[in-house]
């Protein structure tokens, strides 16, 4: 599982000219799931990401996280996290998980979060064209890969 995380001072999800999921202070979040990921990559990630210091405090430092600082998450499925582009000039995402595996752990995923966060997690359509906008705070922008813990 491959997260994309981005500090945002907003953040919004458009699927047909119509906002589905949109915060304000918080992070958006791009969700790649690949056909080897399970229940224990997602405990994995959500603690992480919830307990992530990626916001600053008083001083201006980097010491806050999402649950310090009450800021919201939107979270967005995009299964070309997964793309391999060893060969040619056409990115193969042969490891992204089926939706039939992926919906399932995606779901999972969000109510975790929500549970941990202690809110609503806002999110876009899983499969859907999705148009997403986002104010880049900092600029932060970090990946986690559950299975490259380092």
């Amino acid at each position: 599982m491959r997260l994309v995380i981005q500090r945002v001072s907003q953040a919004s999800v458009t699927v047909e000219n119509q906002i589905i999921g949109q915060i304000e202070n918080g992070l958006l979040v791009l969700l790649g799931i690949e056909q080897a990921d399970s229940e224990e990559d997602i405990d994995w990630l959500i603690q992480k990401l919830i307990q992530m210091r990626i916001f600053s405090d008083s001083e201006g430092k980097m010491n806050c996280s999402l649950q310090d600082i009450d800021g919201g998450l939107l979270v967005v499925s995009q299964f070309t996290l997964h793309a391999s582009t060893k060969k040619g000039n056409r990115p193969s995402f042969i490891a992204a998980a089926r939706p039939e595996q992926a919906i399932p752990l995606y779901e999972l995923f969000l109510q975790k979060a929500a549970l941990q966060l202690g809110k609503k997690v806002e999110t876009g359509i899983f499969g859907a064209d999705m148009k997403v906008a986002l104010i880049n705070d900092g600029p932060v922008t970090i990946t986690i890969d559950s299975k490259n813990r380092e």
